[in-house]
């Protein structure tokens, strides 16, 4: 394949405009080139034969002249078995791989692979030659962790397929074929038959996704109706949550925003829990980092890593590079939920992620709304919270990606945009107090000002 390539005509801090001659797309990955580093790029607006693109590095040495190479391919993510228990930037970089190879402080232009490759899986096939499948079957099964991680059919596949060759059971790499499949077609009588002249797929235990397209192929959305049980006595008594629902926790700093979550995290009865932490203070993202590990779960009495993700941000990033983290752990999210597995989906904290979105759109010059936030900024956040939700499978079984996320408003004012978006578009309110937080009532939820559409 032939690489685009555009060259810079502007700069302006992780900003940076590109002219190009053949056609990019929307979301579109590219990389500047810098000397023997190319720094990882998304483009984010298109305007005739010039690009807009952000940068997830530092952008210190690039200039006006210097060369970009395009991709071809939208901003993803990879989905295969080994996702548990990892630890990711916001581009899916496994950071403590990063770490052996860097030390303390992460090169710019390492990007790792976030699968191991050379891991084998004990894989079990459920179809055989002859079977049909849509886009999201299972094809297979390899046991991970306490879970049977499901080896689906690839999420971009139209209409029916059939299976013409199925591996034995054994172990394979994420990159070795275990299925192959030929396209079917409909004829006027309704029988299906092959496709002539379609070449087989060969299908692997790996797959990518766009994180900026909702994962989209269960039979039917259902409305969240089951309680999502925390053990938090104030929220599953007076505020609860329903499995597949939305809720924000909006509250000053200090308040126990993220130690509720932890406590969410924990007593929650989900099957996996991701961590977005897509911007917050440095120092509770450590926590997070050296708490999580130590965390016993109730479940299985071992380590609550076991069934976590977390997606966070490195300092070294760019603030604009938090909108990738809330796109990557909810891909993350959507993907278990199509194996039928409930998942809770935490982003802390969502005013950071907006803050990003703010600071894009100064660059781009775009007409502002309120305290400058762009004027899309309601849009931009219910998109982000109507990926959660309960939905039926194609074999009947349901998966759940319940999120919540919490806001950090100046002052614990709770009219403040970012606020004011979340509450039109989720379905509980969990408003944390600076008064019960000084007197040391926790979780410090106010009772008069919160409330439940679930309840």
């Amino acid at each position: 394949m032939t690489t685009k390539r555009g060259t810079i005509s502007g700069i302006n801090g992780n900003l940076m405009t590109v002219e190009f001659e053949d056609a990019v797309i929307q979301n579109e990955v590219a990389y500047a080139v810098l000397g023997d580093t190319r720094l990882k790029a998304e483009v984010i607006r298109v305007r005739g034969r010039q690009a807009d693109l952000q940068v997830f590095e530092d952008t210190t040495g690039l200039q006006v002249g210097g060369k970009v190479e395009f991709t071809g391919q939208l901003l993803s993510v990879e989905l295969a078995p080994g996702l548990l228990g990892q630890i990711f930037d916001g581009l899916q970089n496994p950071l403590p791989k990063l770490a052996e190879q860097c030390g303390f402080f992460l090169k710019r232009g390492m990007y790792l692979p976030a699968i191991p490759r050379d891991r084998t899986w004990a894989y079990t096939p459920t179809v055989s030659p002859g079977d049909t499948v849509r886009a999201g079957d299972t094809l297979g099964t390899v046991p991970e962790g306490i879970f049977t991680h499901r080896i689906m059919a690839p999420f971009t596949l139209s209409g029916s397929w059939q299976v013409e060759h199925a591996a034995p059971e054994g172990n394979y790499t994420v990159e070795q074929e275990i299925a192959r499949l030929r396209p079917l077609t409909a004829d006027y009588g309704g029988q299906a038959r092959l496709r002539n002249g379609q070449e087989m797929l060969s299908v692997t235990m790996l797959q990518t996704w766009p994180v900026k397209i909702p994962v989209r192929c269960y039979a039917e959305r259902l409305k969240p109706s089951e309680p999502l049980i925390t053990k938090i006595r104030i929220l599953d008594t007076f505020f609860p949550v329903a499995r597949g629902g939305t809720y924000c926790i909006p509250g000053p700093f200090g308040a126990g925003k993220t130690v509720l979550q932890q406590l969410t995290s924990r007593h929650a009865d989900v099957d996996i829990v991701i961590i977005a932490a897509c911007g917050e203070r440095a120092g509770e993202v450590v926590e997070t980092l050296r708490e999580f590990p130590h965390l016993t779960d109730p479940r299985t009495g071992r380590t609550l890593m076991e069934r976590t993700i977390i997606v966070c941000n490195t300092s070294a990033m760019p603030v604009a590079a938090r909108e990738a983290s809330v796109y990557t752990a909810v891909t993350l999210a959507e993907y278990y939920r199509q194996m039928g597995l409930n998942v809770l989906l935490l982003a802390d904290s969502t005013s950071r992620w907006a803050q990003a979105l703010r600071e894009v759109s100064g660059r781009l010059e775009e007409i502002p709304g309120d305290e400058a936030f762009p004027a899309y900024l309601e849009s931009v956040i219910a998109a982000f919270y109507e990926r959660g939700g309960i939905v039926r499978l194609n074999d009947g079984s349901k998966g759940s990606v319940t999120i919540g996320g919490t806001v950090s408003p100046a002052g614990g004012n709770f009219e403040e945009p970012v606020t004011q978006a979340t509450l039109k578009v989720v379905g509980a309110f969990h408003g944390l107090s600076r008064d019960r937080a000084n007197a040391r009532r926790f979780p410090s939820i106010h009772p008069l000002e919160s409330w439940s559409k679930y309840g």
